[in-house]
C-alpha cells in the first residue's frame, strides 16, 4: 500500500475526527528523527531551533500548538512548510503555557489525470528545486525558532475558506533565507479560521503558471467561498522572454480575466493584486516607474470586472519613498543590493499592506485581519519587525526581476 493511503488510513483510525498527537517536549520519544510515511525532526536542527514533520495526505490541517516551560521563560516563532510565518515572537514566562492554533495547506504535485485521450497532465511540472523544498511533498512541516519550549503538536483535518494565491517571486514562500515574499508573512496577519494557499512561483509569468500545470493545481482545490488573488507582471513584461510576454493594453488584462473567469467559475472569489515596484530611487527620493503600463492595467481590469483591487504597487512606492534611499535597501536581500526580492522585514511591510488592504476593500475578509492598522506611509524602522531566521540559506537568488 503506498504510503499517503496507508497514512490516510492512520488518519482516519485516530481520534478524535482524525487527530494526530504528539509530544514535543525534551527528549520525548516523538522528537525521534522523521522517518518517510512517519514522524520526527527533520536534520540540521539544533536543540533550541528544529523543524518537525509529519507524514499525511494532501489537505488542510488544523495544528495545535502548546508552548511553555515549568523552568524557565521562552519565545517561539512558527513557521510551516517553506517558511510560512504562523506564529512570530510568542512569549512565555517561566511556568507559564499558551495553545495556539492555525491551518495549514499541504500538497503534492499529483493531479486528477485527464479522460483518455484529452490533454493536460498528471502532476504539476516541478523542477529539483521545488523538490527541496517543503512544499511539494507528502508530508507538514513546522519549523519551531527563537529558542521556543513546545509541548505538544495536534493535526486535525480541518475545512475553512481558503486564499489561494498565484503570482511569481514577490508572493511565493520563499524556501531560505536571505529571501521572504508577502504571501508567506500573510498567514501570521490573519486569524485562525481562514487559510492561506500560496501557490506563487519564482519567474513565473501568467502562461508559464499555465503550462507548469500550477494553476490546474489550484482549479482542482479551489471550492466554492475561496478566494483567488492574483498578481503578475513582474516577468510577464519582459519582451525579451517571447514565449510567455503579454502587453500591458491587450494579452496581458486578456489573460487576467480568463483566470477571473475560472475561479468564478468554481464559485470562488478574483482578488486582482497590483505588482510591487522595484526599489530604484531618483535623486529626488522619489521611486522611479520599471513596471510601465502594467500596474494600470490590473486597476482598470478590477474596475471593469467589479473585482477587489489591492494596490501594492502604490503602497509599496509609498513605503520605500517613507523609508527613503537609506533605510529602503533594509527591506531587500543581500543587504539591499537585490532591487527586486525582499528579505523578512521588507516582506513583513509589503504583506501589512495587503492585510490593510483586504481590510478596507474585501468586507467578506475584514474581520479575518488581526494586525494592527497599517499605514504605508508611515511603515515601522527594522528594529520593529524582528522575525527570526529560518536554518535554511540559499545561494542562488530566486528566479525573475
Amino acid at each position: 500500500m503506498p504510503v499517503n493511503a496507508a497514512f490516510a488510513l492512520m488518519l482516519a483510525a485516530a481520534s478524535p475526527a482524525g487527530a494526530l498527537h504528539f509530544d514535543l517536549s525534551a527528549n520525548a520519544p516523538d522528537r525521534q528523527p522523521y522517518r518517510a510515511g512517519g514522524h520526527g525532526v527533520e536534520p540540521g536542527g539544533s536543540a533550541a531551533d528544529f523543524a518537525f514533520s509529519v507524514a499525511v495526505p494532501e489537505g488542510l490541517y488544523r495544528v495545535t500548538v502548546r508552548l511553555g516551560d515549568r523552568r524557565v521563560a521562552a519565545e517561539a516563532t512558527v513557521k510551516a512548510e517553506a517558511r510560512r510565518l504562523m506564529l512570530r515572537g510568542v512569549a512565555t514566562r517561566a511556568g507559564q503555557f499558551v495553545t495556539r492554533s492555525f491551518l495549514v495547506d499541504v500538497r503534492t504535485p499529483a493531479l486528477p489525470p485527464p479522460p483518455q485521450s484529452a490533454p493536460g497532465g498528471a502532476t504539476v511540472r516541478i523542477d529539483a528545486r521545488d523538490r527541496a523544498e517543503y512544499t511539494w511533498d507528502d508530508k507538514l512541516t513546522l519549523e519551531f525558532l527563537g529558542d521556543p519550549r513546545v509541548t505538544s503538536v495536534d493535526i486535525v483535518p480541518a475545512t475553512a475558506p481558503t486564499l489561494y494565491l498565484v503570482g511569481d517571486s514577490t508572493v511565493t514562500d520563499q524556501s531560505a533565507e536571505p529571501y521572504a515574499s508577502w504571501g508567506q508573512m500573510l498567514p501570521a496577519m490573519l486569524d485562525d479560521t481562514v487559510a492561506v494557499a500560496n501557490h506563487a512561483r519564482s519567474g513565473a509569468t501568467l502562461k508559464s503558471f499555465l503550462t507548469d500545470l500550477r494553476f490546474d493545481k489550484v482549479l482542482s482545490r479551489i471550492k466554492p467561498g475561496d478566494w483567488l488573488f492574483i498578481q503578475f507582471g513582474h516577468n510577464d513584461q519582459k519582451a525579451e522572454w517571447p514565449q510567455t510576454y503579454v502587453a500591458a493594453d491587450t494579452t496581458y488584462p486578456a489573460y487576467l480575466a480568463a483566470y477571473i473567469a475560472e475561479a468564478r467559475r468554481r464559485g470562488a472569489f478574483p482578488v486582482l493584486v497590483t505588482s510591487p515596484e522595484r526599489r530604484t530611487f531618483d535623486a529626488r527620493g522619489r521611486i522611479k516607474e520599471t513596471l510601465g503600463g502594467y500596474p494600470q492595467a490590473v486597476r482598470a481590469l478590477a474596475q471593469a470586472q467589479a473585482v477587489p483591487l489591492i494596490d501594492l504597487n502604490a503602497d509599496s512606492r509609498a513605503i520605500y519613498e517613507a523609508l527613503g534611499p537609506t533605510v529602503a535597501p533594509r527591506a531587500f536581500a543581500n543587504d539591499g543590493a537585490d532591487l527586486t526580492h525582499h528579505d523578512d522585514y521588507g516582506a513583513w511591510l509589503l504583506a501589512s499592506a495587503v492585510a490593510e488592504r483586504i481590510r478596507a476593500a474585501i468586507p467578506a475578509l475584514a474581520s479575518h485581519v488581526v494586525m494592527p492598522r497599517f499605514s504605508p506611509a508611515h511603515p515601522p524602522a527594522p528594529s520593529e519587525v524582528a522575525i527570526v531566521a529560518s536554518a535554511a540559506r540559499a545561494a542562488d537568488r530566486p528566479a525573475g526581476s
